[in-house]
């Protein structure tokens, strides 16, 4: 952590003994968030999501695919993420780091451990299936893109119409039919700074954090945990975030 990073955590812990965040907002609040969907014309399905300052916007796509050996009556899915130069002097361009790696590979596992698409229906004939791509592009950041980009890819997907096939190909000539999800699946970041617990955490509050817990939630199951950073969290804090994650899934079902 550098000297900046320092001061920084500094005023924000400052804050924080004294029951406060920099911008007002109770321990367990949102930033602002809008959600606007279906806002790329060439895409299957598409959203952008802002939440305070942070954008991210997702694209859903559909292909003919090869399945995997081990599923091959299953179809693909597949999550990809940018962290873009221009949302953040922190990120360069070049191949996805581990961040990007790590934004991809959270999103897509509180979606496929849910079990909103059924998979199995994605099978076209032997050897070929539904492919469905989810690319996901931080075009600002501000803090917390994962929730940003978890109500991005849920927002696209509900938006996304799925070609229908005709000789083992797309065809993209007639409309198709919407996506059939089961349910929805959501994301909800916090972030322990002190002894404190935070909901989406402000740039300041994310680089100053101890640790980071990204819950996924689908209505009342607990599909995915994500933690990163050396802090430790208790069972109590754990307990906590799991009950405000689902009061909060709840709320952000409306957005889509």
């Amino acid at each position: 952590m550098d000297a900046i990073d320092e001061m920084t955590k500094s005023y924000v812990e400052h804050l924080l003994e004294k029951g406060e965040r920099a911008d007002k907002r109770g321990m367990f609040d949102y930033r602002h968030i809008d959600v606007k969907k279906g806002v790329i014309e060439t895409s299957d399905g598409s959203a952008w999501v802002t939440i305070g300052e942070t954008q991210v916007l997702a694209s859903v796509k559909f292909d003919v695919a090869t399945p995997f050996a081990d599923r091959p009556n299953e179809g693909v899915l597949s999550t990809t993420a940018e962290l873009l130069p221009m949302s953040n002097p922190r990120f360069e361009p070049g191949p996805p780091d581990e961040r990007a790696i790590e934004l991809a590979r959270v999103v897509d596992r509180a979606i496929r451990s849910a079990e909103i698409i059924d998979l199995k229906s994605m099978f076209i004939e032997t050897g070929k299936v539904y492919a469905v791509y989810i690319d996901l592009y931080v075009l600002d950041y501000d803090g917390n893109y994962m929730d940003a980009a978890s109500l991005a890819a849920m927002a696209a997907l509900r938006n996304a119409i799925q070609p229908f096939v005709k000789d083992a190909k797309l065809n993209r000539a007639e409309k198709g039919a919407p996506l059939k999800l089961s349910a929805n699946a959501l994301e909800f970041t916090f972030v322990k700074v002190g002894g404190h617990l935070l909901l989406d955490p402000s740039l300041d509050e994310e680089h100053t954090h101890d640790t980071r817990v990204t819950i996924g939630v689908s209505d009342d199951v607990v599909c995915s945990i994500q933690k990163t950073g050396r802090g430790a969290i208790t069972r109590s804090e754990l307990e906590k975030m799991i009950d405000v994650s689902f009061v909060k899934f709840k709320e952000h079902e409306k957005y889509l």
